[in-house]
């Protein structure tokens, strides 16, 4: 994409068209569900777009600074998952700083799509919703920066396996493999090299609710 507006004119465009329709036109073919598939619909729609990243350590539209998240919806508007953001660097934390990590480089400037999430719907009919763009105000940022920091001193700390998803206000720490057989080293609480799960950051919902009630003018309902 050569600009942002293009980029977002695009993204709007596929507002309304079905998993099918996309797929289609893509030449790709939609699978009976997303039990074995997670990220099938995010690389739809990376394809759809012309995301460039692939799976680099960089935004989706690295000469926009612009990533891509898709989140599925409720049928109420409420995310029905967390939303991933990277992978995270288990060695040789001492040093890292907020300003310089791949969250905030990640979440700088995000492209969300939202996806019809309901399960009772055929994945081929599900729909892709309005799409818009967020950059996280001076209060988001501040409560990132203060999960990611708690996160980042456990691991430098050796206390990596002490971590829970229900850690962190807005960003949470948890177990990113394909199986339990994918192991990778960090290091542990005398200071030796163990071996552990890979780790991912995901944001909350309650986080992406808050940002979905914003945008589309959305009342708390039950």
């Amino acid at each position: 994409m050569s600009d942002l507006r293009t980029l977002f004119d695009a993204a709007s465009a596929l507002a309304g068209q079905s998993f099918a329709e996309l797929a289609d036109a893509q030449g790709m073919s939609v699978p009976a569900d997303l039990r074995r598939h997670k990220g099938w619909v995010g690389q739809l729609l990376e394809a759809a777009l012309g995301a460039s990243a692939g799976s680099q350590a960089l935004q989706d539209f690295p000469e926009l600074g612009v990533e891509l998240k898709t989140i599925p919806l409720d049928a109420r508007g409420r995310p029905l998952e967390t939303t991933f953001v990277c992978t995270t660097p288990l060695l040789d934390v001492t040093g890292l700083n907020w300003e310089a990590s791949n969250v905030r480089n990640k979440l700088q400037c995000v492209l969300w799509i939202p996806i019809d999430g309901r399960r009772e719907i055929a994945l081929a009919q599900r729909t892709v919703g309005t799409a818009f763009l967020w950059q996280p105000s001076a209060a988001e940022e501040a409560q990132l920066k203060a999960d990611w920091q708690e996160h980042m001193d456990k691991i430098a700390l050796g206390q990596v396996e002490q971590i829970t998803a229900h850690q962190g206000e807005v960003l949470q720490l948890r177990p990113k493999a394909a199986n339990s057989r994918v192991l990778t080293e960090a290091v542990g609480p005398g200071g030796e090299i163990i071996q552990t799960l890979p780790r991912g950051f995901y944001l909350k919902t309650g986080f992406t609710w808050a940002i979905i009630k914003r945008t589309f003018d959305l009342a708390d309902s039950n």
